[in-house]
């Protein structure tokens, strides 16, 4: 009894050192959220044709999650909870008619809402945005009005404002991007803008040099020599389609144009973690990266892959949900491969845990215990939304969906309205439906569902707005 004490002691005093030492310094925090990346995309997660080595050399010096969640399986709900830490559903970033925003959207993230920059702002941290927005495009809703000092980047999904009016036609720009015809990779198609703080300074904007361009606004932001810590949050538009790369990096991998764009990718987290090294601020900086869905699979060689996960962007299969997801502080946090529950709505709590300001949002975890000590992850239940709709539960190693839904190739929904239960330990592709053989885990989890729904406040749609 005794021993135990002592060791709950020690462990208590040295958990309380590390954390004094993370608030006294302020960690430079860098989150990287990359557009559409699956599961099976880098090397560290499963074989592929492209090389990514800097990702790999940031997961083999880092914590590599094999079983970490997106908010959402779409962009604009996911990239909401990634910052506000919050279900989707409860913050009004979803829609019944609408799955993420549009150039002609009315709606964004509300005002009221505290965002991971809000917070970190109000610690005493200058915050920058690089990259794709996706939660408003009008003033009230753009970076700068949700706790971003700076702003560079594109307002949402880079293939909108498609120029070709036979591309109106989603049915149609599909077919056309498949079959390679139409310019579909002319930048000059989508009259994407790109916006500085909140206003727009190039449109279209040149998608072939993003990727470059974010990379070194994002070292500039690195390499100021201000004695504030910094956030930055490097939101690439890619790997989403249409797909551009830069001219160094064009025909390179083996894996063909998607493969290009993920080794620039590459070669740009490479380009940050040499940056930092030079001004003498990697050992003090938390380095996230991660993406806000699994890929478009229905295009095919553009659309990257899940290493055999079922599904993709847009279901609440692990395709569409499960993803790549590296944590890395050089000194602080030891390299490891975590096989437990993680989540994109954890990442407000765990940094606000870090900080020192340990604010709890509703739906968040706080995975920094894991982080810093390998403690079991507090999360065991993840929650899969498509737009208004709970479709899944996961809860331990079972997953229950209500029904089943698959994206065609044409990007239409079937829906399977038959109930499934997987035993994602044994059948992490969702092969073999056990529903007939564990009712009693099935009726377990409706009821988890019916609690959950009777304890959640629906805010009202922002997606639907127009």
């Amino acid at each position: 009894m005794l021993r135990h004490f002592i060791v709950f002691i020690f462990l208590s005093a040295s958990f309380q050192l590390l954390f004094g030492q993370l608030n006294v310094e302020k960690p430079n925090i860098i989150l990287i959220n990359c557009d559409d990346m699956g599961y099976g995309d880098l090397g560290s997660y499963a074989p592929i044709k492209h090389q990514t080595p800097a990702l790999d050399k940031l997961a083999k010096g880092g914590q590599r999650w094999t079983q970490f969640y997106a908010p959402a399986s779409v962009c604009t709900p996911s990239r909401a909870g990634l910052l506000t830490g919050k279900l989707p559903i409860r913050t009004g970033m979803y829609g019944k008619r609408n799955g993420v925003l549009f150039p002609f959207s009315l709606g964004g993230l509300p005002q009221k809402e505290q965002t991971l920059a809000k917070l970190l702002k109000g610690a005493g941290y200058s915050t920058a945005m690089v990259g794709k927005w996706h939660l408003g495009h009008l003033p009230e809703f753009l970076p700068t009005s949700h706790g971003f000092d700076s702003y560079y980047g594109i307002p949402y999904s880079n293939d909108m404002q498609r120029v070709p009016k036979r591309w109106k036609n989603w049915q149609v720009y599909v077919q056309d991007y498949q079959q390679g015809i139409n310019g579909f990779l002319d930048y000059k198609n989508y009259n994407v803008p790109l916006m500085r703080n909140e206003i727009r300074i190039e449109q279209p904007v040149n998608q072939n040099t993003l990727t470059k361009r974010y990379t070194e606004e994002a070292i500039a932001i690195i390499e100021r020599t201000d004695s504030q810590p910094f956030f930055l949050y490097l939101a690439h538009s890619m790997p989403h389609i249409p797909l551009f790369r830069s001219e160094r990096f064009a025909g390179k991998s083996r894996g063909g144009i998607y493969g290009d764009v993920i080794e620039e990718i590459d070669w740009s987290v490479g380009q940050l973690l040499k940056a930092l090294k030079r001004v003498n601020k990697l050992k003090n900086t938390l380095i996230i990266f991660t993406s806000d869905n699994g890929p478009w699979l229905m295009f095919d060689t553009h659309g990257g892959a899940t290493a055999g996960l079922r599904g993709s962007k847009a279901t609440a299969f692990e395709g569409g949900y499960r993803i790549p997801t590296i944590f890395y502080w050089k000194g602080k946090i030891k390299p490891a491969t975590i096989d437990q529950l993680g989540s994109g709505l954890d990442i407000y709590t765990t940094i606000s845990s870090i900080i020192g300001a340990g604010k709890r949002t509703i739906d968040g975890y706080d995975l920094s215990p894991t982080l810093f000590f390998q403690q079991s992850s507090k999360r065991d239940k993840v929650y899969y939304y498509l737009k208004n709709e709970l479709i899944a539960i996961r809860k331990g190693d079972f997953k229950l969906h209500l029904k089943q839904i698959e994206i065609s190739n044409s990007g239409m929904q079937i829906i399977d309205k038959n109930a499934a239960l997987f035993d994602l330990r044994e059948d992490p592709y969702e092969k073999l439906n056990v529903v007939t053989k564990y009712p009693k885990i099935k009726k377990r989890l409706i009821k988890e569902i019916k609690q959950h729904l009777d304890n959640t406040q629906v805010t009202m749609s922002q997606l639907d707005l127009n």
